[in-house]
């Protein structure tokens, strides 16, 4: 996806393990990856790392997706509950969604399902929110 893409390209450690954006807005995000050799633990099945970033990812990009331009968050708690195992060449896809939305804090729900709808994953979670300039340059998108 090129960079004038929308939704754009994740950046950073999303980026480096083929997490790719779906879709995002309106308080929802969904993200996707396949299970490649690299994301295996030693058991041979995908690693939970992999299964955690992603939700983190969804999660955190739905509530991006409701922020003001003067806002920015972070994940304060994540809880993920694994399932059953993904194998090389699973396509995944974790959906995020905002459950409620405070002033500085927010709670989201999410899950990863397989290519056969398969359940992979859940996770619920707690977000930061921030105005930056209130934290000096920390937290700058």
């Amino acid at each position: 996806m090129a960079d004038d893409e929308y939704p754009p390209a994740f950046p950073g450690l999303a980026k480096m393990i083929g997490i790719r954006p779906i879709s995002i807005g309106q308080g929802e995000c969904k993200v996707s990856s396949v299970v490649q050799n690299e994301h295996l633990n030693a058991g041979g099945v995908a690693h939970g790392g992999l299964h955690a970033t992603m939700l983190d990812t969804a999660l955190g990009g739905a509530l991006v997706s409701s922020l003001s331009e003067e806002e920015w968050c972070a994940t304060a708690e994540i809880d993920v509950s694994y399932i059953r195992p993904a194998m090389v060449g699973d396509i995944l896809t974790a959906a995020g969604r905002v459950i409620k939305r405070g002033k500085n804090l927010a709670h989201l729900e999410g899950e990863i399902i397989d290519q056969n709808d398969r359940l992979i994953a859940t996770a619920k979670g707690t977000w930061a929110i921030w105005v930056p300039s209130d934290m000096g340059k920390a937290g700058r998108r």
